[in-house]
């Protein structure tokens, strides 16, 4: 609603993983611990009720699609609460939770209950919190006696590719590795059991899979590996990106009008073959495109990645002046594919100094950043603008590059977080 106060009570993987996102960014950008909470919050509710099950009821390491907003076929009744609730759970720390909750006798909802704290745009002191913290723990296990919302377990690439790039770019900003182990297994599901060669399925559950992948599902997947990439600099990543991008080429294309249609060539059955730009509640495939093709031409240094980007965006280009505000996504991409800020940390992996370097890069909001680590006697591509650039004074040294342009080598994180 208008407040932000009653939500579609249905909890749904992809907004989850577009929200961590932004969590990210908002705590890279402001130092908000708020921002810092909610994130390890929804981490934990996908580590803990969203983790899919393969066919003998063992977690298979992705994730699973939503919850259903019903149970016992009321909208909503799974979350919500009456003032009398609290009171009998909570005993003499239900004055305090009710301040902070919005608990009142007559509701804000319908006679009941939505615990919110919208006036709170920051955490309160930390013993209250700890306190708050504790009611919920007292809450929640009260509620996990209620009947459960429907649980749609399947596995979706598309929602999954989405969840693994927030997992993988917000792990090393909160310092939680297993995050990324959490993205990492993830994502090794998808690739090797909804895949058959390099082309994938769309969807799987208890073992079943089915459905041709479509364009959100290669572009999300091609995402998060390029995502897991620039963390652990793991080549194996960077071709899975590379192969399913080929495979868009050659079965999504469009050669009359360019950019890339929503199934394959070879999809049975279609009467026609859609293709579009727009944002939905999950970014655009083609939107996505624009900016996975950029990524894959900083980190490669293939021009034919460059070329195919801009093909892309004049593809659409015709649709901003009809209506832009869908367009986000391509917008972002197009943006990317300008005005890249690329980071090279040519470093041992692991050493301390290259950690320190890292860390200074992961403290700041970019999202037009491109990262890529560098061991001491490996090379970048012949086209990357730091390429033949090696360590200074023996150090792990990062280099700072906008176009063909590269900063003097740095090897002082205060320093790298200054130029970024």
């Amino acid at each position: 609603d208008q407040r932000w106060l009653v939500p579609h009570f249905e909890k749904m993987l992809y907004d989850n993983a577009q929200i961590l996102d932004l969590l990210t960014w908002g705590w890279q950008d402001s130092g908000n611990p708020l921002f810092e909470q909610r994130a390890r919050e929804t981490v934990d509710w996908l580590e803990r009720e969203m983790v899919a099950l393969d066919d003998k009821g063992e977690p298979c390491g992705a994730f699973a699609a939503s919850y259903d907003a019903d149970s016992e076929g009321e909208e909503g009744k799974f979350y919500v609460w009456t003032e009398a609730e609290i009171d009998e759970l909570l005993g003499s720390d239900a004055a305090v939770f009710k301040q902070h909750y919005d608990v009142t006798p007559g509701g804000n909802w319908e006679g009941k209950v939505i615990l919110n704290r919208l006036e709170a745009t920051e955490l309160a002191e930390p013993e209250t919190e700890a306190s708050l913290a504790a009611c919920r723990k007292i809450l929640y296990e009260a509620r996990a006696k209620r009947v459960w919302p429907g649980w749609d377990d399947k596995v979706l690439a598309d929602w999954n590719g989405l969840t693994i790039a927030a997992l993988a770019r917000a792990a090393p900003v909160f310092e939680a590795p297993e995050w990324l182990a959490a993205a990492e297994r993830a994502f090794a599901f998808i690739a090797e059991t909804m895949s058959d060669g390099d082309r994938l399925y769309h969807a799987w559950r208890r073992g079943q899979r089915q459905h041709a992948g479509m364009l959100e599902d290669y572009a999300n997947m091609i995402e998060a590996a390029l995502a897991l990439f620039e963390v652990t600099g793991t080549e194996r990543y960077l071709a899975s990106a590379e192969r399913w991008t080929a495979v868009l080429d050659a079965q999504f294309w469009d050669e009359k009008n360019g950019g890339y249609f929503q199934t394959s060539a070879d999809a049975e059955n279609l009467i026609v073959r859609s293709r579009s730009a727009a944002d939905n509640a999950v970014p655009s495939g083609n939107g996505t495109m624009v900016g996975a093709l950029a990524r894959l031409y900083y980190l490669t240094g293939n021009d034919a990645y460059r070329q195919r980007a801009e093909a892309l965006i004049e593809a659409f280009a015709g649709e901003l002046n009809r209506n832009f505000f869908p367009l986000s996504t391509y917008l972002n991409g197009a943006e990317l594919l300008q005005a890249a800020v690329q980071v090279v940390i040519v470093g041992q992996p692991g050493a301390a100094d290259t950690e320190a370097l890292l860390a200074a890069v992961y403290e700041i909001c970019q999202p037009n950043q491109v990262l890529r680590g560098v061991a001491p006697d490996e090379t970048l591509p012949k086209d990357h603008p730091a390429a033949g650039k090696g360590q200074s004074e023996g150090k792990a040294t990062a280099y700072v590059c906008r176009g063909t342009t590269c900063s003097l080598p740095i090897v002082d994180p205060l320093q790298l977080a200054e130029a970024l």
